[in-house]
C-alpha cells in the first residue's frame, strides 16, 4: 500500500467527519466505525493510525475549536489595550463561544471525566498561563492591575475558572454558580486584579442559563 504523502489532509478530514457526527448522533453513540464509514475511502487501521482512540479524537476536536478562533491572536493585533483589558476580552470572549457549548452538549460524559479534566488542567497551563502571565505583567506596567506575582495569580485563576467555576464540572443552581462567581470576584479585587465587570457577570450568567438548558 502506497504511503500516505499529506497525513494531515487525512487528519483534517477525519475531525471533520468526527465532529460532524457527533454533533449530529451525540459522543456517546457515534462509533470509531461510523467515523470510518462516513469517511468512505479509509480503512479502521488507518484511522488508527492518527487517532488511538475517541478520547483523542474529542481530545483533537476540542483543541481544534479552540485553536481554530484564538482569542489570543485578536489581543496581539489590538495594541490599544492595557494588561486588564486584554484578559477580559479572551475571558469574554470564551464565553460566547456557541460551537463549544454546542459541543459540550453531546460530550458532556466526557468532559465531566477525571482524565479529561486532568488533561484540560495542563493544557490550559501550558497554553493559555504564558498568555495571561504576559497580560498580567504589562497589566502592572501599565497600572491596570497591581498583583505581586503575576504568573502564580495567572495560573490560579485558569484553574479556577476552568474548572471550579464551570457548571459542566461542577453542577449546581444558578444561586450557587453566582456566589461562585461573587466570590471570585471578592478574591481578585482584593489581590489587585478587578477582572470582573458588569458585561462579565452578565456573560456569566448567560453561559449558566444556557448549559442549564441544554442539560
Amino acid at each position: 500500500m502506497a504511503r500516505n504523502k499529506y497525513p494531515e489532509v487525512t487528519e483534517a478530514r477525519i475531525l471533520d467527519t468526527a465532529t460532524k457526527l457527533f454533533l449530529e448522533k451525540g459522543w456517546e453513540q457515534t462509533t470509531i466505525q461510523d467515523i470510518v464509514d462516513e469517511l468512505g475511502d479509509i480503512t479502521r487501521g488507518a484511522f488508527y493510525h492518527h487517532f488511538k482512540s475517541k478520547d483523542d479524537i474529542i481530545d483533537a476536536v476540542t483543541t481544534r475549536m479552540f485553536l481554530g478562533n484564538n482569542p489570543f491572536e485578536a489581543v496581539e493585533e489590538n495594541n490599544q489595550w492595557n494588561g486588564l483589558q486584554k484578559i477580559q476580552y479572551v475571558l469574554k470572549f470564551s464565553l460566547q463561544r456557541t460551537d463549544t457549548l454546542q459541543f459540550s452538549q453531546v460530550a458532556a460524559s466526557v468532559l465531566q471525566s477525571p482524565i479529561y479534566i486532568g488533561k484540560q488542567v495542563l493544557d490550559s497551563m501550558n497554553t493559555m498561563a504564558p498568555y495571561f502571565t504576559q497580560y498580567m505583567m504589562e497589566g502592572i506596567n501599565d497600572g491596570s492591575i497591581h498583583v505581586k506575582n503575576p504568573k502564580q495569580t495567572a495560573e490560579t485563576m485558569i484553574l479556577l475558572l476552568n474548572i471550579w467555576l464551570s457548571p459542566l464540572i461542577f453542577p449546581g443552581t444558578k444561586e450557587e454558580y453566582m456566589a461562585k462567581f461573587e466570590q471570585l470576584k471578592i478574591m481578585y479585587e482584593s489581590i489587585g486584579l478587578p477582572l470582573f465587570d458588569d458585561e462579565l457577570q452578565i456573560l456569566v450568567e448567560k453561559l449558566y442559563e444556557e448549559i442549564a438548558e441544554l442539560q
